[in-house]
């Protein structure tokens, strides 16, 4: 299975150290080595960098451990393929625009059968399962919200909740998803979250021996929420997601959360396009 990172914070801040502890798993610390990618988002659009070679030692990881590029919200993903060929095109994050926005998708997980009905509206470039189900994702919010004018948030998690329950059926769901405005991130088996803000103290990698002093690197009004498939640091409080829980995070903080109170089945309106015919 793959690795999976975000952050969303209310200022602009880089995530080179957690890449650090991310990239180590592409190779070092772990057999994620079938290719990397990174998403920059700081409003309508965002900076990618993907490679298809080992996030441990490529020369672009290495760049961009070393370059900070700062962003309200990163995502990163560190592959094991399981679908889909050590290929280019098949490395995440994906992004689509939709609505005059980029959005960016990092999945985890193993889709058996997943072969959704898409009507053209967005398309897959790559051979994974995980590419074909953020288009799925994409084209049915396009469906639901046929106006103009971006839809909020707040319209668009019930929706994205629903979806992501019917995607689940077919193996483990665990993703990311970003407009830049809010980062959407929902656990199908494994997912942590972890809240930094003042008073910062000092994180301890777990895969790599470095340490980063947060009270130097941040100021008193700074916020941030971290996503990931394990966590990164060995001191700091990360808390699992529930099975099937989607949240929603804005400002580095969390806005709103789903947790099923059992395995929902999905919805009538969609859940014929699911499967193709």
């Amino acid at each position: 299975m793959c690795q999976l990172f975000a952050l969303n914070s209310n200022t602009p801040s880089a995530a080179t150290f957690s890449f650090t502890g991310l990239s180590a798993r592409g190779g070092a610390t772990g057999d994620h080595v079938d290719g990397f990618g990174l998403a920059f988002h700081d409003g309508r659009s965002c900076r990618v960098f993907i490679d298809e070679q080992r996030a441990s030692d490529a020369a672009l990881a290495d760049f961009l451990r070393r370059h900070p590029i700062r962003a309200r919200t990163v995502m990163a993903h560190v592959r094991k393929a399981t679908q889909g060929p050590v290929t280019l095109e098949n490395c995440h994050p994906f992004v689509r625009e939709w609505q005059g926005r980029h959005w960016s998708f990092c999945h985890n997980g193993d889709l058996k059968g997943f072969a959704p009905r898409l009507n053209g509206s967005h398309l897959p470039v790559g051979d994974t399962d995980s590419e074909r189900a953020f288009c799925f994702l994409l084209q049915e919010l396009r469906r639901n919200f046929r106006r103009r004018a971006a839809p909020h948030w707040k319209h668009v998690a019930p929706l994205l909740a629903e979806l992501a329950g019917g995607v689940a059926r077919f193996g483990n769901f665990n993703f990311l998803l970003s407009d830049g405005e809010v980062l959407y991130a929902h656990a199908s088996t494994r997912l942590h979250a972890l809240q930094r803000q003042h008073p910062f103290a000092e994180a301890h990698l777990v895969d790599h021996d470095l340490v980063l002093d947060l009270a130097q690197a941040n100021g008193p009004d700074d916020r941030m929420v971290l996503i990931a498939t394990e966590p990164l640091t060995r001191n700091e409080p990360w808390r699992p997601f529930a099975a099937g829980e989607l949240r929603v995070f804005e400002a580095g903080e969390e806005v709103w959360r789903h947790t099923p109170a059992r395995r929902e089945a999905p919805a009538a309106h969609f859940a014929a396009r699911l499967v193709a015919a």
